[in-house]
């Protein structure tokens, strides 16, 4: 049996699981936002439905909407923030970061806050939006008609958080 050449020895090593593997980011830290408007992205309904249901026109006249999130059990954590605009005929996700905005406007935008336990139930699809903010398990402030007539998208957004891979030990 013939020796394997060093590189191709290198590069099977290097290959193999858990060489590379970084650890997933902090559930709803700027990294993990990103990777959230990624993901957000890549969901039909939510690029197409918001769309078609007119969600997508009430932008309060700047071009894109705004969603912040937050974990209420990491009181010293920052808001992180999601940019939606129309771009191609669909809702699509421009930044997702740390906030940039200060002052969001309550008859377009979005924010939405949960303890850490909420979060995960809701991403893992245990409930619904509606359920969620019936019994408060979901805190939410921006236009509450516009909400309720886009519970099905809304559904997809809760659960992409349980879809985006975070740390939920630590907070952000």
């Amino acid at each position: 049996m013939k020796p394997i050449p060093t590189l191709l020895a290198l590069a099977i090593a290097l290959a193999a699981p858990g060489v590379w593997s970084q650890s997933p980011p902090v559930a709803m830290s700027p990294p993990w936002a990103q990777a959230m408007c990624a993901a957000w992205n890549s969901d039909a309904v939510l690029t197409d439905k918001l769309v078609e249901s007119g969600w997508m026109k009430n932008d309060g006249g700047r071009g894109f909407k705004l969603m912040q999130i937050y974990r209420a059990d990491c009181p010293k954590a920052a808001r992180i923030e999601m940019q939606i605009a129309l771009k191609d005929s669909k809702a699509h996700c421009e930044y997702g970061g740390a906030s940039r905005t200060d002052k969001l406007d309550g008859g377009a935008d979005y924010l939405m806050w949960a303890d850490t336990p909420r979060w995960r139930e809701m991403g893992a699809g245990e409930y619904g939006p509606m359920k969620a903010m019936m019994f408060g398990r979901l805190n939410f402030e921006g236009p509450k008609l516009e909400a309720m007539g886009n519970m099905g998208p809304f559904q997809n957004f809760l659960l992409l958080v349980g879809k985006v891979a975070g740390d939920w030990a630590a907070c952000p």
